[in-house]
């Protein structure tokens, strides 16, 4: 089924949309979740997360780009997830200090820390479109979506050694072009 099909759905409520979402991009939604989060159950509980949250979504959001969409809910439900399981695994003491400094340490960023962050998105954004397709692609599956080497590897058809070798050299270069922008680094 088409992407536009399925967003119909959604825009109907109807219980297809799930259904079909879940054909089309189940595997898509569990890969980043498993690279994520390392354990199946939990990938498979953030699946189902993530369709929750397209449900609330959709509408009023019609997203342009249906997998981006869906690829961006699974990692921030995963990582908000992987949050929570490490948090558990802290120290008692370490929970009563940080509770302790709740008060003092404000929530959120401020307006000109996120206008900052906004902006060196940009700025790495614009950077992303100054590179080969395979480069940008590359960057995106290592560090957005959280792609293995070996994962990287096999998806471009190359050594483990030469995708170490783009990632740290795009890494270098991004650095340098931020650098250049005024980020402080």
């Amino acid at each position: 089924m088409e992407d536009q099909e399925i967003i119909r759905l959604f825009w109907a409520r109807t219980e297809q949309a799930i259904q079909e979402t879940d054909l089309k991009y189940g595997k898509f939604c569990s890969g980043i979740a498993l690279r994520i989060l390392k354990d199946r159950q939990d990938a498979e509980e953030c699946v189902d997360d993530v369709y929750l949250a397209a449900w609330k979504k959709i509408p009023p959001a019609k997203p342009d780009c249906l997998p981006a969409f869906l690829g961006r809910i699974t990692r921030n439900i995963a990582l908000d997830c992987y949050d929570k399981k490490r948090a558990k695994k802290r120290e008692h003491g370490t929970l009563v200090l940080l509770s302790e400094l709740e008060e003092c340490i404000p929530s959120g960023m401020t307006p000109e820390e996120e206008a900052d962050a906004n902006q060196t998105a940009r700025w790495i954004s614009s950077f992303l479109s100054e590179q080969t397709a395979e480069k940008r692609c590359m960057f995106l599956r290592r560090y957005w979506y959280g792609d293995s080497i070996a994962e990287l590897a096999e998806r471009f058809d190359s050594s483990e050694e030469r995708v170490k070798s783009v990632l740290f050299r795009l890494r270098k270069s991004l650095k340098k072009y931020l650098e250049k922008e005024g980020v402080a680094i």
